[in-house]
């Protein structure tokens, strides 16, 4: 009984109940938000499962749309049709160390936070005076290395001991081969991120699209809880691809950059005529290709701009193996990666990119829709 009579004093005092709504309120307010915006920031695991929770149970739809930061349109569009489908999208702006290789641009790559920041709280108002949207962007999580590594990262050579998901043989094709750890570390942060927000959905963009038959695959075989959705390629008008690495290229390789969509496009061009067999399709890439190598051979150092084409495929739409000849009714996926070399002699005050121009691996596709689907 006096327990219940202290109990209810205190309730009951003034000072007592304002104090409690102070704490209360200071709770409420303990978390990061991006300025000027409703957008939360979570830096770490047990936020994001505290802030999860309640979405769960009130059966609100949680989607996520992963990057790395330096977002562009593409993200952008991604973001957008996350909104119309979800309750709450979360973002998650996390430069993965385990997908670049040791003598890759980590160092390097772009980290543009405050810009990023900015764009989602602008978007953000877009969402909200968007009256066909289910929600809006309701977090970033933003996490650091030892936070995504709890034992430590274990390192970005080829043998590093630690946790890994390793999807074969996607992972060791095309870009695998190139880039042999690139795929592990793609699987294992979005292993990570899946488990972290646990999404009814998640959306990647079809510019990288091995990584997206990656991603769909292992979903499947972990029988993971979440639905993959997949967004077109975001284009620059004359057809290059959005990336965040674009801004390395610099005034003088961005007018050549396009070589890549425009060889892809002539080979789509035979397979929309009724061609089928891969020489043909491979001969229309290899000339746009040739062209413009010999163009640029014959310019002045000054003036010219180098590339190496790391692989031009024509390859199954569900395991991303080397076709010989397209199945109409399956169609398939053309794709290829080019290196633009730094530029020669670079001339005084010339835009040569973020970082000093260094080497620029462009990737890109073009889906070869099943004949019934033409």
């Amino acid at each position: 009984m006096l327990a219940l009579s202290v109990r209810g004093f205190i309730a009951s005092h003034p000072l007592n109940r304002q104090t409690i709504r102070t704490m209360a309120t200071a709770r409420r307010q303990a978390f990061e938000t991006i300025p000027s915006s409703p957008i939360r920031v979570m830096r770490t695991v047990d936020a994001v499962r505290r802030w999860r929770k309640p979405q769960y149970l009130d059966h609100r739809i949680v989607s996520l749309v992963p990057t790395m930061g330096a977002l562009h349109q593409g993200h952008l569009s991604l973001i957008r049709s996350a909104a119309r489908e979800s309750h709450h999208v979360v973002v998650s702006i996390y430069v993965n160390p385990a997908q670049f290789g040791i003598k890759e641009d980590l160092a390097s790559y772009p980290v543009t936070w405050e810009s990023d920041c900015k764009i989602l709280a602008d978007l953000d108002r877009e969402l909200a005076d968007d009256g066909g949207n289910l929600g809006r962007i309701s977090a970033i999580f933003a996490p650091t290395t030892p936070e995504m590594y709890p034992s430590g990262f274990p390192g970005q050579e080829v043998n590093s001991k630690g946790s890994f998901v390793v999807i074969t043989p996607i992972s060791e094709i095309l870009e695998g081969g190139t880039r042999p750890t690139f795929f592990r570390g793609v699987a294992t942060v979005c292993m990570k991120l899946f488990n972290i927000v646990q999404p009814e959905k998640v959306y990647f963009g079809q510019k990288d699209v091995q990584q997206t038959v990656l991603i769909q695959k292992m979903v499947k075989d972990f029988m993971l809880p979440t639905e993959v959705i997949i967004g077109p390629t975001i284009r620059e008008s004359d057809g290059l691809a959005l990336s965040s690495r674009n801004v390395y290229l610099g005034e003088r390789r961005r007018e050549v950059a396009p070589v890549l969509n425009r060889a892809l496009k002539a080979a789509e061009a035979q397979y929309l005529n009724g061609a089928l067999d891969r020489k043909q399709l491979m001969n229309a890439a290899n000339a746009i290709i040739l062209n413009d190598l010999n163009k640029q051979s014959a310019l002045p150092p000054e003036k010219r701009v180098m590339f190496e084409v790391d692989y031009i495929s024509l390859a199954d739409p569900f395991s991303m193996e080397e076709l010989t000849a397209i199945d109409p009714e399956k169609g398939g996926i053309l794709s290829g990666a080019v290196k633009m070399l730094p530029v020669e002699s670079p001339q005084p005050g010339e835009d040569l990119g973020h970082s000093g121009g260094p080497t620029v691996r462009l990737i890109d596709n073009i889906i070869l829709k099943p004949s019934t689907d033409i």
